[in-house]
Parts: C-alpha cells; sequence; structure tokens
C-alpha cells in the first residue's frame, strides 16, 4: 500500500519526533505545537498510524463512548537488537522502541575468537530470542552493537584494537547484514554504557562523562546532548593519559606511567601483590574490599585518586555536570568515587564543580546493553530513516 501522494513525506517524519517523548497528545495539543492546519495534521497522524508507529490512546476522561482521540508513540510497532561485546562476556537484548528490555540472553564468550565466530553467535542468539517472543525478523528496525575498541563510526569498523585480533577493519555492519538485512550501528563500548547511562539516570542532561574502570579505564563523553567520538573515534581514552605517580610503570600500549597502568583492576591487584596480598585480577580485588581488607580498601581509594587526577583536567576542558563512574571496579565503588572527589573537588576551580555530581553508575552492567539499544533507536526512528520509511 502506498502513501497518498498529496501528503508531505518530511512533514510526517517532524510531526513523530514530536510524539516520539511517548506523551499522548490530541490533533489539536499537536496543531497548536506546530502551527499546522489540523487537516494538515489529521493527515499526518492518519500516516504514521498506518505505519503503526504511534497509537490512539484512551483518554483519562469518559468522552461517551466517542474514539479515543490522543496519540503516541506505539513502543511495540518495531524491535531493536542490542548488543553489549565485551572482552570475555557477550550480552544481547531484545528492546522495544521506548528502549525496554523484552528479551535477554547473557553467557561468557570471548571475543579475541575473531569476528565471524562472535557474530555468528550473535545471530544464531537473536533468531532465538525472536522465537522465544513470537516475532519475525523483519520486526527488527535496527542493531545497536559495542564493542571493547576503538570504532570508526561512519563506517562500524573498528581499528587496531589491541584486545580483539583478527577484528581491525573487519566490515561488521556488512557481514551482519549478508545475514539480517537491518541497519548496523556499531560503536566503542564506553561510548554506548554513557548513552545508556544517560537515558536510565540523566536524561535531560546535556554534560556528562562515564568513567569505566575495568580491565582497562576509558570515558564516554557526552557534550551538548551529543555523543563526542573525537577524529578517529578514540575521544575519552583517558586510560593511557599519564600521571604523575605512575613514574617508570610500564603499560601495555607501549609508553610508561600511563593511568591504566596504575588504576585499572589487574593494576590495582599487581600493587597489593607486591604489598604481600594475594590478588591475581580485578575481581579478586573486589572481592578482598568487601571483606574489609584495609590493604584493598586503600589500594582503590589511591586508584581512585589517580583517575581523579585525570578528570581534573578533563572537568577543566569538558566542563560535565555528571560523572558517572561504572565498569567492574565500580563494585567498590564508594571507595573508588571517595578518591576520585578526593582529588576533583580539591583541585578543580569551583565555579566548574559547583554543580557537578560524581556518582556511581545507576544502569551499572546494563549500561552498555541498553545504550546499544539507544544507539539503534535513534537511527530507527531518526528523521532520515522515518522520511524513507514513508516514501516507500
Amino acid at each position: 500500500m502506498s502513501m497518498d501522494p498529496t501528503i508531505n513525506v518530511s512533514g510526517v517524519s517532524q510531526l513523530f519526533q514530536l510524539l516520539r517523548d511517548g506523551v499522548p497528545r490530541t490533533r489539536a495539543e499537536l496543531a497548536k505545537s506546530t502551527g499546522l492546519a489540523r487537516s494538515t495534521i489529521a493527515a499526518r497522524v492518519d500516516e504514521l498510524m498506518r505505519l503503526g508507529l504511534i497509537t490512539p490512546i484512551a483518554e483519562t476522561v469518559s468522552t461517551g463512548g466517542r474514539p479515543p482521540s490522543q496519540f503516541a508513540l506505539n513502543p511495540s510497532a518495531r524491535l531493536v537488537l542490542a548488543a553489549d561485546l565485551g572482552a570475555s562476556h557477550a550480552t544481547l537484548a531484545v528492546t522495544d522502541l521506548a528502549g525496554s528490555v523484552i528479551a535477554e540472553h547473557s553467557e561468557p564468550l570471548d571475543i579475541s575468537l575473531g569476528p565471524v565466530p562472535v557474530l555468528t553467535w550473535l545471530l544464531e542468539h537473536a533468531a532465538e530470542l525472536l522465537e522465544r517472543l513470537g516475532r519475525p525478523a523483519s520486526d527488527l528496525a535496527a542493531i545497536g552493537m559495542g564493542i571493547p575498541g576503538p570504532v570508526e563510526h561512519s563506517t562500524g569498523q573498528p581499528v587496531n584494537p589491541p584486545i580483539m585480533p583478527g577484528w581491525d577493519r573487519f566490515d561488521v555492519p556488512g557481514w551482519v547484514r549478508q545475514h539480517l538485512d537491518v541497519p548496523v550501528l556499531v560503536d566503542n563500548d564506553v561510548n554506548i554504557m554513557a548513552l545508556g547511562e544517560r537515558a536510565v539516570a540523566w536524561p535531560g542532561v546535556e554534560h556528562l562523562m562515564f568513567v569505566k574502570v575495568a580491565t582497562g579505564i576509558g570515558a564516554g563523553v557526552i557534550s551538548g546532548g551529543s555523543l563526542q567520538r573525537g577524529a578517529q573515534g578514540i575521544a575519552g581514552d583517558i586510560g593511557h593519559v599519564q600521571v604523575a605517580r605512575g613514574a617508570g610503570v610500564p603499560c601495555h600500549c607501549g609508553n610508561k606511567g600511563c593511568l591504566e597502568a596504575l588504576a585499572s583492576g589487574p593494576a590495582i591487584a599487581r600493587a597489593l601483590r607486591a604489598q604481600g596480598v594475594p590478588a591475581e585480577s580485578g575481581n579478586d580485588v573486589v572481592d578482598l574490599v568487601k571483606r574489609g581488607n584495609i590493604d584493598a580498601i586503600q589500594a582503590v581509594r589511591q586508584a581512585g585518586r589517580d583517575i581523579g587526577e585525570v578528570l581534573t583536567t578533563c572537568v577543566s576542558l569538558v566542563n560535565p555536570s555528571v560523572i558517572a563512574i561504572g565498569g567492574s571496579m565500580a563494585r567498590v565503588g564508594e571507595h573508588l568515587i571517595a578518591g576520585v572527589r578526593e582529588v576533583v573537588y580539591t583541585r578543580s576551580i569551583p565555579l566548574a564543580t559547583e554543580h557537578l555530581a560524581i556518582v556511581q553508575s545507576a544502569a551499572a552492567q546494563n549500561a552498555a546493553v541498553l545504550g546499544a539499544s539507544m544507539l539503534a533507536i535513534e537511527h530507527a526512528l531518526s528523521p532520515e530513516t522515518l522520511t524513507a520509511l514513508v516514501s516507500a
């Protein structure tokens, strides 16, 4: 069924952008907020209903049996697939257009297996999730994916990822689309964590940094409401900024004194071993802290101070209103964050920190998969995508 040729395609898309927030509105309210004639609004509403993107909502006050005249986003009209591919673990979720998870699968998966085995796993489990929901693959509007390495966002290709052998310049979207023909959006894991954290806890915040502290350290930067990726997709790579206390400490990147070599999970474990405390990994550090080990608590707090040293510069440069700390080491967040706050609040200029919140991630382990969903939804519901859909 083709669209009525008298309907303005871009106008339908513009009207939908208003209705995307899920707030029910009447035709009269839409006409008032857009300045358009009621007849024009009616035609565009009908087209969006034909596409299933909006749905009638019953008004709270009875209208004596008249049909409902409010309209809002229909979240279940389409689905998106969200993938959080970590170094050794993967989570896959199907969400609706509002970002609500309706089916999920998670299991250990080694990213170093290479792109074809990992992406084959993704496709197989995506099919299982859709089958469980009783929805066809044609209901998928887009796929969002986060991977633990730098990504050229325009192509979705990983670029020199240090822990992902075989992935460099692999055409992830192209390979997936050979098997599942929907748009595929790929980004760095910390970037999508920033998107997920903002969606969950800070939807109105325009300037936010998400700092992931785990096997590595990185940051996702949202400025002016938009994710900042930089020229090569490595904006926020704070793990390889040099810190004073790290003089001479080698880092896997080839330099010495990097923040990651001092304050990541493995680095804290190494520092504890040097003190005679048995800790082989970041998980061991977390367990020690939870058992009240003073050496581990002090080591984590010092890691927070080291991170705070780098973030002080970031605060002056980016001027965020929120810094959220996530990643596996955030499980001992109160001690880590105490160290970060101690340095940032002391060394930054008062104006920059007057309204700055330094907090533990609210989205926690869900940040990445929710951010991947946001990435896919933003593409699927963008004016450009919707205009093409209406024109079809």
